[in-house]
Formats: structure tokens, sequence, C-alpha cells
């Protein structure tokens, strides 16, 4: 039994959920949509160059959390759910979840996305195990900060760093899929590393490194 440790967006889902979030809110009318669409554009943008800064992201991400009540958070992520998750969620993903299961292995969700948009996606795909942006929550409302290490590039070595010495799992045989060079930092530490339909940097170091690169689209 090994531990198998997934990237979700553009991995297990065929979207990035994080920026999805934010296009569902502009339609919502939950957000001023100029002043958000643009960001959420550019931030995605700046992820996918590699030069994103992800507290400067998070400052943006986390408002609409605080701005609205747990209620009204709860009923648009029930809308998310159905309208922009469950479409894109691959069937091979599933497959691939399900081989791992069947052989035993620890399944994990790593992500650089928010736990509350991502708990309730990895909750669908039956992963109990998540880690992800941790928003702070003080007195059951979010304070628009965030708790602890970001899990993003560096920050995701940290947080399963941290998570293991918890568990009964260690990183001998342990497989990790992503589809993005920004995970390098983690897919470098890992005996099986996988590039799931990967961004043109990562499918030229997969490449040079002879690493496995699979497609589940």
């Amino acid at each position: 039994m090994s531990l198998a440790i997934f990237d979700l967006d553009n991995t297990l889902l065929a979207i990035d959920s994080d920026h999805a979030w934010g296009e569902f809110l502009v339609e919502q009318g939950a957000v001023d949509p100029e002043h958000y669409r643009e960001a959420n554009e550019r931030f995605y943008q700046q992820y996918q160059d590699g030069t994103l800064n992800i507290h400067d992201y998070l400052a943006v991400a986390l408002e609409p959390l605080v701005k609205n009540t747990p209620e009204q958070l709860a009923a648009w992520h029930q809308q998310f759910m159905i309208s922009k998750i469950e479409p894109n969620i691959l069937v091979k993903g599933e497959e691939l979840l399900a081989e791992h299961r069947a052989q035993g292995d620890t399944l994990l969700i790593i992500t650089a996305t928010n736990r509350f948009i991502t708990a309730p996606i990895a909750e669908r795909l039956g992963v109990e195990a998540l880690i992800a942006v941790e928003p702070e929550i003080i007195d059951d409302c979010y304070t628009g900060r965030v708790s602890g290490t970001p899990s993003f590039q560096h920050g995701k070595v940290l947080r399963l760093e941290e998570w293991l010495k918890d568990q009964s799992v260690t990183l001998d045989d342990a497989w990790f899929y992503s589809d993005s060079h920004n995970d390098l930092p983690l897919l470098e530490k890992i005996d099986n590393p996988v590039a799931v339909d990967p961004d043109d940097i990562l499918r030229e170091v997969a490449m040079q490194r002879d690493w496995r690169i699979i497609s589940l689209r």
C-alpha cells in the first residue's frame, strides 16, 4: 500500500475550480463584474506563467467569503457544484482514483485552491484526505486571511510534511499526479511522479527526466 497524491485542478477536473469559482461569482452578480473578472484572469495567467504571488491572489479571492453569509455561500456552492464542477469531473480521473483505492493505497488530494471551494469536490470524488489553502475562520466567520502555509509550489511540500507527521503512511513508493509546473517542488520529491495532461513546461521536464506522462481527458 502506498500514498497516492492527486492535484485537483486540470488533473482530476477538466477545469481550474478556483478560476471557475471566480467566473461563477461574476455570473451570480456577487462581485463587481469588471474588476473581479479582470483580476481573476490576470491571476490565472500569472499562475500559468509561474509568477503568481499567492498572497496577493488570496487577498482578492477570499474577499467574497468575508462579505457574504455562510448560508449564501453554501447556496452558491451547491449551484457551483451542479453547473461548473459535475460536468468537468473527468471519468478517467475517477477510474484512476478507483484503481488506487482497489490497491489499498491512501488517497490524498493536495491543491492550491482553498478548502471552501475544494472540500465538497473532494467529498464528491470520495477522497477523505485533503490538503488545501485554509481560509482563517474566527467565530464561524471568514476573516479574509490565510491560516498557516498556503499549499502552493514549495508550500505543498511543507504542508505534506506536516500532514505526514500524523499519518501512518510515508512517501516510500508514493505517487503524485499533476498537470502543472507549479508542482515541480513536490513532484521532485516523489518516487512515482506522473505528469497528467501537463503544461508545456512540465511536459518538457517530464520528458527530460523520463517521468510517466498520461492523459485523463
